[in-house]
């Protein structure tokens, strides 16, 4: 079983992934292969990324962290820069580079209301009643680029250590995306993620599903990437 810090220094490496998305609306079914290099993140990369969150156009951006834990470089909030080179079926090429960093809800100290946060979908629920016996760490990440949108991104994280899987909710402008990743063995994880609609009324939870995707990952072995 990883824990928290574990299960980020396990993403650490290359990786390869052939993927299928289901566009709902519509019916379309698409493959991509994308190639990807995962790194830990180190002070230098965390101070910019905290910056940038706070100037993020979401209610999400509104956390404030523990200063004496920022100044001691943030060494408990784990989190990876990745940088990915993706091509579809069909010939498109997308290329891109991010950092995320995952602060656990214990080191906020000053947080949006829970009120005012947007309802979770269905897909991104976890029973607040097992968080104590299962070791459930529930947190902010906040990313310094968006995927389907540019600019800072703050979302919510939850991170179930007995089955291995880190769970992001992300909450753009026009759409909600669930993107779960578990660990099934050393050197292979199983990806999915859930896009919704994002409603017109900001109380009501994301019911419309857009997109839904998955596929298998698959760590490169060290000699292969020299």
């Amino acid at each position: 079983m990883l824990s928290f810090r574990d299960f980020f220094t396990a993403c650490a490496g290359t990786w390869t992934t052939e993927r299928t998305y289901h566009y709902m609306p519509g019916g379309e079914v698409e493959r991509s292969f994308t190639q990807y290099e995962v790194a830990p993140l180190t002070w230098s990369d965390k101070a910019p990324i905290l910056e940038k969150a706070q100037q993020a156009a979401s209610v999400l951006a509104k956390v404030q962290v523990n200063s004496a834990k920022a100044e001691a470089g943030g060494q408990e909030w784990p989190g990876f820069s990745i940088a990915f080179d993706t091509v579809s079926e069909t010939g498109d090429r997308v290329s891109m580079k991010l950092k995320a960093l995952f602060v656990p809800d214990g080191d906020v100290i000053e947080a949006p209301n829970p009120a005012d946060l947007p309802p979770l979908p269905v897909a991104a629920q976890v029973t607040d009643s097992s968080d104590a016996e299962a070791g459930i760490i529930r947190g902010y990440y906040l990313r310094d680029e968006g995927y389907s949108e540019s600019g800072a991104i703050a979302g919510r994280f939850t991170y179930q250590p007995a089955r291995q899987v880190l769970e992001m909710t992300t909450y753009y402008r026009r759409s909600v995306a669930v993107d779960q990743m578990r660990f099934v063995a050393p050197n292979l994880r199983l990806r999915t993620i859930v896009t919704y609609q994002r409603p017109e009324d900001p109380a009501q939870p994301p019911t419309e599903v857009t997109l839904i995707g998955f596929g298998a990952e698959n760590r490169q072995p060290a000699d292969s990437q020299a």
